[in-house]
């Protein structure tokens, strides 16, 4: 692994995810959803910020980005084809571009769906991928902008990264989200499981993201619309994936 990882909390259950890579130095954040956790992370380490990689434009993502600029210098990194809803950016990315922070050459995937021109950021070389409210901790971002194809065509493309990728979602709702799971496969081992792991994790008060992607293909509903299983569960045996996918976000929205 090049780069060092660590998940702060923000907010009441936001996550930022802090990159660093000790061979040169640089240091970067995905997403900023206030300044204060991660300064105070930074200063812990005694690391100095030089990037700052925005996946949406959401409040909750975004809103302490000018800070934290205004603090160390820091560039900014985002989809240009975003910019009137971003932050000033200092680099336009768009869908297939590199990002290179330290030694280590990430890509940038276009995953709109709850937003449109919501980016992820996959680091191969460290097995990690930022995927904020995308694909998420046994769940997907709920659709205020895209459509239900659009955000099936986005969760494929990260479902067909390495299984042992680290999933680094903005959010955490994983607990709500299990239940949900459930009511769509009650007899899935491994969600049981995880179900279990994730109740305990939070009676202790510890995070549940970042997960990795063979967690979620095994038990994220939202990965797994075109499982035979599933679709006999929902009554739809005979219905293409995407159609599948779009009931489960549907019940998921009612849930």
């Amino acid at each position: 692994m090049v780069l060092e990882l660590v998940t702060v909390p923000c907010r009441a259950d936001n996550y930022a995810f802090v990159l660093h890579d000790p061979q040169t130095g640089a240091t970067a954040v995905v997403d900023v959803p206030d300044a204060a956790p991660i300064r105070a992370t930074l200063a812990e380490r005694g690391w100095g910020l030089t990037d700052i990689l925005i996946t949406h434009h959401h409040n909750d993502h975004i809103d302490g980005v000018a800070e934290l600029v205004a603090e160390t210098g820091a560039k900014t990194w985002g989809n240009g084809a975003d910019a009137a809803r971003l932050p000033h950016l200092d680099h336009d990315v768009r869908d297939g571009n590199s990002i290179r922070i330290g030694n280590e050459t990430g890509q940038v995937i276009e995953v709109s769906g709850h937003t449109i021109g919501h980016i992820a950021f996959h680091f191969p070389q460290s097995a990690m991928a930022f995927t904020a409210d995308s694909l998420m901790a046994l769940g997907c971002g709920r659709l205020f902008e895209g459509t239900p194809a659009q955000m099936y065509d986005s969760l494929t493309r990260l479902a067909a990264l390495p299984p042992e990728t680290i999933i680094g979602s903005g959010h955490e709702y994983t607990a709500s989200n299990a239940k949900f799971a459930l009511t769509i496969e009650p007899g899935n081992a491994a969600l049981i499981s995880r179900s279990k792991a994730i109740s305990a994790a939070r009676a202790e008060g510890r995070p549940t993201v970042p997960s990795t992607l063979r967690d979620e293909l095994e038990t994220n509903p939202f990965l797994r619309a075109h499982i035979p299983t599933v679709k006999t569960h929902l009554g739809m045996d005979l219905a293409p994936d995407v159609e599948v996918f779009a009931e489960i976000r549907a019940r998921k929205d009612r849930f």
